[in-house]
């Protein structure tokens, strides 16, 4: 009889379309784990990952996401700094940095390698990667050597900029941090390059294999 009374309740409340909707429980993300690999040329792999600084005047963060390619040191693309970074904000520059280097429609694009961060295992980032044939792969869990060169990349990042200026506002850290991605990847010059800066390596090698720069990793 109560049986009978429930189903009863539970089609009337159906007819009536007063049941509240089911969330949907995605499976996880299943995770492509970094492999050894030999990188001679640009636009091989790229790294992804994300740095934050201070903003005192309003006791706030902010976090830029910036992507490098391994061999040229290029900051490719960044995520123009916000209060938070999800993994939408992560896909953007993605799709931006192969419109640069007008590789959108091209059949071989670079490997995309992140940590295991939020933004990078969201069903949203991984969408975007494989919505436009990117093959991403991630870190093992606390091997950030895996991730050198942004790694490396984020320590002059700290050292010349979001370490050494106290910001007052927003736009303050934005102007500063606009500067030094702009000097980074046209008036820094890198000992790994030969003491020239990373565009101008970028342009004298676009598509050569160079077995002396070779990058085992």
């Amino acid at each position: 009889m109560i049986w009978l009374l429930i189903t009863k309740g539970y089609r009337l409340c159906i007819e009536l379309q007063v049941l509240r909707k089911q969330r949907v429980i995605r499976p996880k993300v299943k995770s492509k784990i970094s492999v050894n690999r030999i990188v001679k040329k640009s636009n091989e792999l790229w790294e992804a990952d994300i740095k934050y600084g201070y903003i005192i005047g309003e006791n706030k963060f902010f976090f830029v996401l910036s992507i490098i390619d391994i061999l040229d040191r290029s900051i490719i693309d960044y995520f123009y700094m916000g209060y938070r970074c999800t993994g939408s904000d992560a896909a953007s520059p993605l799709r931006r940095s192969l419109i640069k280097r007008s590789l959108f429609e091209s059949n071989n694009k670079p490997v995309i390698r992140t940590d295991n961060g939020p933004q990078f295992i969201s069903h949203v980032f991984e969408d975007c990667c494989t919505g436009i044939d990117v093959y991403h792969e991630r870190i093992p869990s606390r091997t950030p050597n895996k991730n050198a060169h942004i790694e490396s990349f984020h320590r002059v990042f700290q050292d010349e900029c979001i370490g050494v200026f106290e910001f007052e506002s927003y736009k303050d850290a934005y102007i500063e941090v606009s500067k030094f991605m702009k000097r980074y990847n046209t008036y820094r010059l890198h000992s790994s390059l030969k003491y020239i800066t990373p565009n101008e390596f970028y342009l004298q090698n676009l598509g050569k294999e160079i077995e002396s720069m070779a990058i085992h990793l």
